[in-house]
């Protein structure tokens, strides 16, 4: 294995996990009259984010806290764009976040997938573990693709 190669990789999600979380629990703050379950897909994500720093911490990958940061800054930055409106939401808000929040999980589930390969050869990697983390990061883009529908239609179709 080719472990500098699997840090940079794992620090590059870690990151990536790190503008989900943000995103998923605003999102989830934001909308919660309109989609409860928001809140629970907020709380797996940050689970995730937990086992992500875990399997770091057990291949004795260190964390690169300036790829953190970028990420965390690179969200906040993300909530300037325009979006006709002043001092409240847009609905194009809801859908604009609903589809990143959905590339998120995304990648994510490819990260999972490229570990269970990684799991043939370290036996540090939990392949079971992995498998599940695997499944619920598929159920997680469902029921955000369910949600993004939603918002398009009443945003757009309606």
């Amino acid at each position: 294995m080719k472990a500098d190669l699997l840090g940079v990789y794992l620090n590059d999600h870690l990151a990536g996990s790190t503008a989900g979380l943000a995103l998923a629990r605003r999102l989830a703050d934001a909308e919660a009259d309109w989609a409860p379950e928001l809140g629970r897909l907020s709380g797996e994500i940050a689970e995730d984010r937990e086992t992500l720093l875990g399997l770091m911490a057990r291949l004795d990958v260190p964390v690169q806290r300036y790829k953190k940061v970028i990420a965390w800054v690179g969200e906040k930055a993300a909530r300037l764009k325009p979006n006709n409106r002043l001092v409240e939401r847009s609905p194009l808000s809801r859908v604009i976040e609903l589809e990143t929040l959905r590339l998120g999980v995304e990648g994510k589930a490819a990260g999972w997938r490229t570990l269970c390969e990684v799991a043939d050869t370290e036996p540090r990697l939990p392949a079971e573990r992995l498998e599940e983390l695997l499944a619920r990061a598929r159920r997680q883009a469902e029921e955000l693709e369910k949600l993004r529908v939603r918002a398009v239609n009443e945003a757009l179709a309606r």
